[in-house]
């Protein structure tokens, strides 16, 4: 990110040094630092620099063609804020027409242009603007396009027959520089997070190598298509490109400052034949962006498996260092890394035996085509309503309305009736005894079937989440996913708590017993946001801990809760133990809570409703009910002047402004150090400005509708008001936002102080308040008197102020340098105290017991005959 300064350049006298500090027959590729751009402004920078370079490099140019010449490689994510696959074709309009440019620039000069990699997410759409290049006719006659091969990369061997025939098929040859990758620990992380069948790079650096060989190899056979460009520190591996090379052209490529007194060596040594040129790439940057930089090509480097590392190590032999690659490969056991585990394991490993829910990969072309296609398919109205006793009851219905237009009914819905919640009731109440004498184990059984079902109906469930509650399709599939890890998650606590009694210590001759069981029938009332997540969390907690259930879904959603129970009876929940009663909560609250058979309530939605619940509780006469509520929260996050602005920028914009705000967790008001607030401010408003607001079920939209006219109404007269009393620093324009449906676009507004925002504004709204670094007792203070206490992130590089972040604040979630929303079942178990909730937490290993009684057996042994145990001890 290059803030509001120029981005900088290699300038002539750069050049110049670095060909007269350089050996003979060097080359050099410079590479322009920094992130990738988060605004418009940004990529105007990047471009504008890269142009200049280009510029610069080619006037010093004093060879004719690409190969020997100095190139550029170019970072396609400097060049527009939003290159990821599911922008492609904003990516391809926009980005496609700079990088041409920048090509046809390079190619005026004789001059290489490399397309620099970057995740593997990205690789797809690199590839598709790589070949808009190559079939461009206006640089047909131009040799100096060049792409960065990563071998880390399990699909890089098939992407080299693809550069092949793209290459036959434009009659030309490019250049390849073949690496072994720098995101190794980031792709390992997103694919556990994301719940990916298998990793996209090696999880074992000897494969790595291999593959590395392998591309070699196929780079190397196609002379006239393609010049490999060989990126290595590796001595072992400068020596086996010798040997497969032959006559084949070729170039080694090092980092500069590193690897110089291994090629200097290698270029001493007595040589048969000549040897190939070698070409140094060279980073461009001001310290900020070389800082960073240089520190993560150190831990790279630093790496146990590092040649680099081992090399200076004194205590490994040289032997070592040049053994035969395939007998290591051949007799490594097991071939996958034993302590990567593939994504579904990663908490089997832990010693809970359950497994990580499977995701999709939204950036894989042939996981989205057909996604896409089921998604646009028209389906017939769904019908909900009372479910008592595993009937659908249908009398007079009403439309369920999209919000995405405010016109389209996605199904119907019957509203329960007094003679449903008696049904329901009698029939709970009745049932739970028999359900609680099943047992933990049986009843985790039917949750583990319930986690497959969610699985095998995961399309179809997002499709419905999207439809019925507006939530984007990544949004969607987390929250099937969060589903899935609930059932999972709970059913490990119930085989470990519920299955069987805990032996307790005490004297000889006694017998100690703890055991749980459930408390009886239990009201589940459960938001919009999370129709399916929470649905589905609240209800097999407290089934699973042995209670029959009520289900009361939102007014707003209960197609989804429809389904979600269907599929619990499927699962072999008997429809005497879980009722679903649709209907307006307050009317439905009059009759269910004060009945005594209510034996405890979860609630997760408004502070306010839930103090209304607890105060209808507290009127019931007989035994005091337990009440689980989770709450909102006037959410905050604090960042230092020390933050890394980038991650800054990333993980407000999804915090705050994705799933439009609407998630309990999601970031409301956001505290900058004054000494970076202008600069980052500026960056912040770039990036809202690139958002995307719309139908929920195209993959390129990032904000879909609030869930109806009341929310997005009330919303704008919040707008209206904070805008008088503060400043708006950034929204979206009128022609960014559908006229049709119920669309609140993201708001970034600058404010004094907490004590302006009474409530929780629940929606894309971000309020953003200065601090000083020696007011932070201050803003701590200031939330901790908001009485809330939910979610909380601090985005700071310096420990100790996390540190006393955290142990100063009275917050359930606290999230340290990344977002704050987004808990992982098992992971951040999720909840807060104070006006956000009463614990404990959901996903949590204590939630289940607050959906239980406690029961203890003490029993006199010697009253059967005398201390049997006692007497029959061995002499010791």
């Amino acid at each position: 990110m290059c803030w509001a300064r120029a981005c900088p350049k290699p300038s002539p006298e750069a050049i110049a040094r670095g060909h007269d500090e350089a050996l003979p027959n060097t080359r050099f590729s410079f590479d322009m630092l920094g992130e990738g751009a988060r605004t418009e402004a940004d990529a105007r920078r990047y471009f504008e620099a890269y142009a200049s370079a280009i510029e610069t490099i080619g006037k010093a140019n004093p060879g004719d063609t690409p190969l020997n010449a100095d190139g550029i490689s170019v970072k396609l994510s400097a060049l527009h804020p939003r290159y990821q696959f599911s922008q492609r074709d904003l990516v391809m309009s926009e980005l496609l027409p700079r990088i041409r440019e920048l090509a046809m620039t390079a190619r005026r000069h004789h001059i290489g242009l490399s397309i620099d990699a970057e995740e593997a997410a990205r690789l797809d759409l690199s590839l598709d603007i790589f070949e808009a290049l190559a079939r461009d006719p206006a640089l047909a006659d131009w040799n100096g396009l060049g792409f960065v091969l990563q071998a880390y990369q399990k699909r890089a061997p098939s992407v080299v027959p693809w550069l092949i025939k793209l290459a036959g098929e434009t009659r030309r040859q490019f250049m390849v520089r073949l690496v072994k990758g720098a995101y190794w620990d980031t792709e390992i992380k997103l694919a556990q997070q994301q719940g990916l069948t298998d990793y996209p790079v090696f999880t074992r650096k000897v494969h790595t190598d291999l593959c590395y060989l392998h591309c070699a190899q196929q780079l190397l056979a196609a002379p006239e298509a393609l010049y490999p460009q060989f990126a290595t520190h590796n001595a072992q591996t400068i020596t086996a490109i010798q040997q497969l090379a032959g006559d084949a052209p070729y170039e080694f490529q090092r980092l500069h400052g590193m690897g110089e007194v291994l090629y200097q060596t290698w270029q001493q040594q007595p040589q048969t034949s000549p040897l190939p040129p070698v070409r140094v790439y060279a980073p461009v940057g001001e310290h900020r962006e070389l800082l960073p930089y240089l520190v993560r090509r150190l831990l790279e480097n630093g790496a146990n498996s590092s040649f680099v590392n081992h090399l200076l190590n004194d205590d490994i032999p040289v032997n070592s260092l040049v053994q035969p690659l395939l007998p290591q490969v051949l007799t490594v056991n097991p071939h996958r890394h034993r302590l990567i585990p593939l994504p579904a394991n990663i908490y089997r490993v832990t010693g809970e035996e359950r497994r990580n829910a499977p995701g999709m990969d939204l950036n894989n072309p042939l996981v989205t085509g057909p996604l896409i296609a089921a998604l646009n398919e028209v389906t017939t109205p769904l019908h909900a309503g009372p479910i008592v006793g595993g009937e659908l009851q249908q009398r007079d219905s009403q439309p369920i309305i999209s919000p995405t237009d405010g016109t389209t009914v996605v199904g119907y819905c019957t509203m329960a009736n007094d003679d449903d919640v008696a049904k329901a009731l009698q029939q709970a109440a009745a049932a739970q005894w028999e359900w609680n004498q099943r047992g933990g184990a049986a009843r985790a059984e039917i949750l583990e079937r319930m986690a497959d079902l969610l699985t095998e109906q995961q399309v179809p469930l997002l499709k419905l989440i999207a439809q019925e509650a507006g939530r984007t399709i990544a949004d969607a599939l987390a929250e099937v996913r969060e589903a899935i890890d609930f059932c999972h998650y709970y059913a490990l606590q119930a085989r470990y708590r519920f299955s069987r009694g805990i032996d307790l210590p005490g004297p000889t001759g006694e017998s100690n017993q703890f055991s749980l069981e459930g408390r009886g029938v239990f009201l589940c009332i459960s938001p919009w946001n999370f129709p399916l997540a929470i649905f589905t969390g609240q209800t097999a907690a407290a089934l699973v801990a042995g209670n029959t259930v009520i289900a009361k879904p939102a007014l707003q959603t209960p197609l989804v809760a429809a389904k979600v129970t269907e599929l619990f009876h499927r699962a072999g929940v008997p429809a005497e133990v879980l009722h679903l009663l649709p209907g307006e909560g307050a009317k439905l609250g009059e009759r269910l809570l004060p009945d005594p058979r209510i034996a405890g309530v979860a609630f997760t939605g408004s502070t306010a409703t839930a103090k209304t619940i607890q105060r209808q509780l507290a009127r019931r006469p007989g035994a005091i009910v337990p009440l689980i509520a989770e709450t909102g929260g006037q959410n905050v996050m604090l960042v230092d002047s020390t933050a890394l602005p980038e991650q800054v920028v990333d993980d407000v914009i999804y915090s705050a402004f994705l799933s439009a705000g609407q998630r309990c967790s999601a970031l409301r008001v956001l505290f900058i150090q004054d000494d970076i607030a202008d600069g980052l401010l500026t960056t912040l408003t770039g990036a809202l400005q690139t958002l995307k607001i719309g139908n929920p079920a195209v993959l390129a939209t990032d904000i879909g509708p609030v869930i109806d006219g009341r929310a997005r109404d009330s919303l704008m007269r919040h707008i209206e008001r904070i805008s008088r009393e503060g400043t708006l620093l950034g929204s979206l324009t009128a022609e960014q936002i559908p006229s049709r449906g119920y669309f609140v676009a993201p708001h970034l507004v600058e404010i004094d102080s907490l004590a302006q925002l009474p409530e929780e504004v629940f929606g894309p709204i971000l309020h953003v308040i200065r601090y000083r670094a020696a007011e932070v007792d201050r803003v701590l203070a200031q939330i901790n008197d908001s009485g809330f206490g939910l979610t909380l992130g601090i985005q700071s590089r310096l420990k100790q102020f996390a540190d006393y972040v955290f142990s100063h604040t009275r917050v359930g979630n606290t999230y340290i340098n990344r977002n704050m929303v987004g808990a992982v079942v098992g992971s951040n178990p999720f909840g807060g105290c104070g006006l956000s909730g009463t614990g404990p937490k959901a996903g949590g290993p204590h939630y289940l017991m607050a959906f239980a009684t406690e029961k203890t057996r003490t029993e006199n042994t010697t009253a059967r005959g005398g201390n049997t145990a006692l007497f029959s001890l061995p002499d010791d």
